[in-house]
């Protein structure tokens, strides 16, 4: 069972930048996928970026290419979303996640509030 324990979120004015980190605990697999899903006030949690544990091939919703970047740290167990160029549109609660490869998200952290002003 993976554990996920987001932190880093906060306050930003548009075109600012913020980093999250997720700390890992647990037992991981070479085919686990690491991701950051976020939840607007009134609207569907989407996804924002994956990345695979082993290889560390990324993915990014369409919204966040070229401003936002996955990474993780194998030695440190942590997976990090840095966040550039960032818009009002970007406020919401930012969940870590991880799934089995090909499966559903089904391990969550707690989330962690990003709020940019204009």
């Amino acid at each position: 069972q993976v554990q996920l324990v987001e932190s880093g979120g906060g306050l930003a004015q548009a075109g600012g930048s913020l980093r999250l980190s997720c700390a890992v605990s647990g037992r991981t697999y070479s085919s686990n996928i690491m991701g950051w899903l976020r939840q607007a006030p009134g609207k569907e949690r989407e996804f924002v970026a994956s990345i695979t544990w082993s290889l560390g091939s990324t993915s990014y919703a369409d919204s966040v290419k070229g401003r936002f970047a996955i990474s993780r740290d194998n030695a440190k167990n942590l997976v990090i979303l840095q966040m550039n160029t960032l818009k009002p549109e970007d406020t919401a609660l930012y969940y870590c996640a991880a799934q089995q490869a090909g499966q559903e998200w089904d391990t969550w952290g707690q989330g962690t509030q990003v709020t940019v002003s204009s």
